[in-house]
């Protein structure tokens, strides 16, 4: 690792892209679960809120790897102001199609809140059961080399 930056494969990356695998498992279970309960605009409602999900954490991803090529501090400032950023445009997805004729807000919002937590919360399960997961943990040749 060289000073103030951050070299190798970005994790976030690995990680971000294990989670959208996870969501394209669960979403379609989801998008019908709400679509039963409140009609195709419970369905549409459902995919968009899992749409902002995953643009979220890939635009999050995106951020904290571009920064740690440039700098530590820059990655400080990628992780606090991105998060305001993408709180922001969480927000601004929402309100501009409030008022659609095939906006459902309640399932929009469980969909949002729950896909959130669900996936970081079985994202997290992997990486504590392995301590390093999806693409941290290390190989055969990176602990050899690492004991020399």
């Amino acid at each position: 690792m060289s000073t103030g930056t951050f070299d190798g494969p970005a994790p976030e990356t690995m990680i971000v892209r294990d989670m959208v695998k996870k969501a394209a498992i669960a979403g379609p279970l989801l998008i019908l679960a709400f679509g039963l309960i409140w009609g195709a605009n419970g369905a549409l409602s459902t995919a968009y809120g899992l749409a902002i999900v995953v643009a979220n954490f890939v635009l999050a991803a995106a951020m904290l790897s571009y920064a740690g090529r440039i700098s530590a501090g820059l990655m400080m400032f990628a992780a606090l102001f991105g998060y305001l950023i993408r709180l922001t445009l969480i927000f601004l997805a929402i309100w501009l199609v409030r008022e659609a004729s095939w906006v459902e807000l309640l399932p929009l919002g469980i969909t949002i809140i729950v896909t959130h937590l669900g996936l970081l919360l079985w994202e997290m399960k992997h990486i504590s059961l392995s301590l390093a997961y999806p693409a941290l943990k290390p190989t055969t040749a990176s602990k050899e080399s690492s004991a020399k």
